[in-house]
């Protein structure tokens, strides 16, 4: 054997011995410097409020349909909807539009700023500002306005002020409903006052 092969064997040995030395000095170096972790500190994102998270659960272009006892087709849309924590029967919605087709062919249009859906009690509540549209011509505006969902029922518990062919009007409430012959009435109640203008020739 040469002498470059016995220097050769002897550095490998002493490789063997050294090199896993030197990694358990480098390890133990580095948990000795690393820094305590406290345990006791927050975790950064754990502020987060679940519970206002779980209150602004939204549903994206909801739409509710049916069809009413009376036969006529309801249908309301909104931008936004979002669930109500405590009942689940009740939504809260934004920009709503809601649409009733009677048996007749006649077409009311109901358009809110706001509004709550409650299908246990079977009515939507429209607020914010409404606006009606009624087959005959006549565009209503009120701050609320209650529709039923099960039957053709359309209540301003508040005043209207409204606007059509035969002029503008005023009253204190205003409902819609069908009557036994299946006939739908827009009745005006409570200090109705109507500005009548005449058809022009």
């Amino acid at each position: 054997m040469s002498v470059y092969d016995n220097t050769y064997s002897r550095f490998v040995s002493w490789a063997k011995i050294l090199l896993p030395l030197a990694a358990l000095t480098l390890l133990s170096t580095m948990f000795l410097l690393a820094r305590k972790v406290d345990t006791t500190d927050s975790i950064p994102f754990a502020d987060v409020d679940v519970d206002g998270i779980a209150r602004e659960q939204r549903i994206s272009a909801p739409n509710y349909s049916g069809v009413t006892v009376d036969g006529a087709a309801i249908s309301i849309a909104a931008t936004t909807a979002r669930p109500d924590p405590e009942n689940r029967d009740k939504v809260t919605a934004e920009k709503l539009h809601a649409r009733i087709d009677t048996k007749g062919g006649g077409q009311y249009e109901l358009l809110s700023n706001t509004g709550e859906i409650d299908t246990a009690a079977g009515v939507a509540r429209l607020g914010g500002g409404v606006i009606v549209t009624t087959p005959s011509g006549f565009r209503v505006e009120s701050e609320q306005i209650d529709t039923a969902l099960e039957r053709t029922e359309v209540i301003s518990p508040g005043p209207v002020t409204a606007e059509g062919p035969t002029g503008k009007l005023t009253a204190g409430e205003m409902q819609l409903k069908a009557d036994e012959a299946g006939n739908y009435l827009l009745v005006f109640k409570d200090r109705v006052k109507l500005v009548y203008t005449p058809p022009s020739e």
